[in-house]
């Protein structure tokens, strides 16, 4: 079937098997990696992306399924460099081994935009879907307070 995917703020005319997921289209057709497979089933987060501004697993949509609306994937978040939400990571050194990261700054830009100065018990909420097996749970929400203006640099 033939699908049109706004990814990133770019269109992207594709045919693919009705039965594609999303993460699979955006990994291996459009080469955008940064989106992982974690659970595959829509339980660890790690697939996370924005649909329409809204966090959402990729490992569950079917691709057909989001045919002409807005996507943004952790590359899309920094097309003009490192967001501060990205730098916060690095600076609060919340990455660990690194595979729950884009799925983090993806639900952690969602909740920022809505509330630009989240609590710590909000941000466990926004981020209670993305399992990070490091344990870095503590580092990430410095990242997010950091990236509020709500942590020293």
């Amino acid at each position: 079937m033939r699908i049109a995917l706004d990814v990133n703020g770019e269109r992207h005319a594709l045919d693919i098997d009705p039965t594609a997921r999303l993460v699979d289209v955006l990994r291996d057709e459009l080469g955008l990696t940064g989106t992982k497979v974690g659970c595959a089933e829509g339980a660890c987060g790690a697939c996370a992306v924005l649909l329409e501004g809204r966090p959402a697993a990729s490992c569950l949509l079917l691709a057909a399924q989001v045919d002409g609306r807005p996507l943004t994937t952790i590359e899309g978040l920094s097309r003009d460099g490192p967001t501060a939400l990205q730098e916060a990571f690095v600076a609060e050194d919340a990455l660990q081994c690194g595979y729950c990261t884009p799925g983090q700054v993806v639900a952690a830009t969602a909740l920022l935009e809505v509330v630009p100065q989240p609590g710590v018990e909000e941000i466990r909420a926004a981020l209670s879907g993305t399992i990070c097996r490091c344990g870095a749970y503590p580092k990430i929400e410095r990242a997010v307070l950091r990236a509020s203006g709500q942590a020293a640099d």
